[in-house]
């Protein structure tokens, strides 16, 4: 693997593709800054070489050019905290006031380019404007996995203008080195817990994991797809009609590979899809008319948590309801926690980004497991065994 440990940056101007695709709230104020302290180690060892740092990112998905609520000048005061620097910042990605703020550049310095997205040639991949972008440095680094599974000009089309000097930050090598860990030297048992709303999402996923688990635990809205094909009683809880035939051959098929299939007996089922709902407990296959599922049970919780607590490896993708509403939290939550106590008893644990992350980050338990990943579509895409258009670009 390429990494900026096998390069010399002293007297270089280094283009680094990060992810500070981080939430703001209507003041501008970053909310949840893990993106951006992510990347932190690759700016500073990159400085602490002699390098200047000219960083490129994208910032939620502006549909008409430059706008104010998707300006990558709101992070600015924030990172040169970080850094304990001044971050300069140019007001567009290309152009002249980029070209001459990166040529005054000095080692040592920082500049922050404008939300990439502001072009729709970013997204689309375009080659003229990959070479506006790769002017402006001598070395190129990505340290985006959060976008690695996009082929934009920034993560993987930029790439071939440096031949010879291209490379992975520390965020994307480790990110790749935990998914490989899991996907191919997993300890035994290892336990895959699949959450979520649609099976047609992690329907690659799981047939992928089925030939490489020992359990896989099924929550979230995708559980009740699972009943309504073996005739349960649903209610009105979210369900793929048109997916009803696959969940009963994704049972057959963890069957025929000796998988241990686990899926939640009971739910919270509220008469609302409101914090206020009136709520019960139920048995997922015989919930009440005009009422939803929207938390795993208690005889789940109990479950699920007995298998994850004696796994050595564990891989997590996606909550048990709708842990945003704390009436439905609590299945998300424990299982959180038993996955915490796995990893205190010497399991390796990855959380695969996304939803996962953002609920492992709401209990407070994100320095308690083995890895959260930053990308959540990225991970899924990798672990699915699809080539990453921003990997492949650098490993060319």
């Amino acid at each position: 693997m390429k990494t900026i440990d096998q390069a010399s940056f002293a007297g270089k101007k280094v283009l680094i593709r990060v992810d500070f695709n981080v939430p703001l709230d209507k003041d501008y104020n970053i909310t949840d800054d893990n993106r951006i302290t992510a990347a932190l180690p690759t700016i500073k060892k990159i400085l602490q070489d002699g390098g200047a740092v000219i960083l490129m990112s994208h910032l939620g998905r502006p549909k008409d050019g430059p706008t104010e609520k998707y300006s990558l000048k709101h992070i600015v005061p924030h990172l040169s905290d970080l850094l304990g620097q001044q971050v300069e910042f140019a007001d567009d990605c290309i152009g002249q006031e980029a070209t001459d703020k990166a040529k005054a550049l000095q080692s040592g310095e920082v500049l922050l380019l404008e939300n990439l997205r502001f072009y729709k040639e970013e997204e689309k991949g375009d080659v003229g404007f990959a070479k506006k972008l790769a002017a402006l440095g001598n070395i190129y680094v990505n340290d985006a996995f959060g976008t690695a599974h996009r082929a934009h000009a920034s993560t993987s089309i930029i790439a071939q203008f440096f031949p010879d000097a291209k490379y992975f930050g520390y965020l994307m090598a480790s990110e790749l080195e935990n998914a490989e860990k899991v996907l191919n030297n997993p300890v035994k048992p290892f336990t895959a817990i699949m959450g979520g709303a649609k099976v047609s999402d992690k329907i690659q996923l799981i047939e992928r994991l089925l030939d490489k688990v020992d359990n896989l635990i099924i929550g979230g809205g995708m559980t009740y797809t699972f009943f309504k094909a073996e005739g349960g009683k649903i209610g009105k809880s979210l369900v793929e009609e048109d997916k009803l035939d696959l969940a009963k051959s994704l049972v057959q098929k963890a069957k025929d590979k000796g998988v241990n299939l686990i899926l939640p007996v009971d739910s919270i089922i509220a008469d609302n899809f409101s914090n206020d709902a009136n709520t019960e407990i139920a048995k997922n296959d015989n919930i009440k008319e005009g009422w939803m599922g929207l938390d795993i049970g208690p005889e789940s919780i109990e479950a699920f948590s007995k298998v994850i607590e004696t796994s050595k490896t564990i891989l997590w993708n996606g909550p048990m309801g709708v842990f945003e509403m704390d009436k439905f939290e609590k299945g998300t939550k424990a299982v959180a926690e038993a996955i915490v106590k796995a990893t205190e008893n010497g399991a390796f644990s990855l959380i695969g980004g996304g939803d996962s992350a953002a609920a492992i980050s709401k209990f407070n338990l994100t320095d308690e497991v083995s890895y959260v990943s930053t990308g959540g579509g990225a991970l899924l895409e990798y672990m699915e065994g699809k080539e990453l258009p921003g990997v492949k670009a650098i490993n060319d």
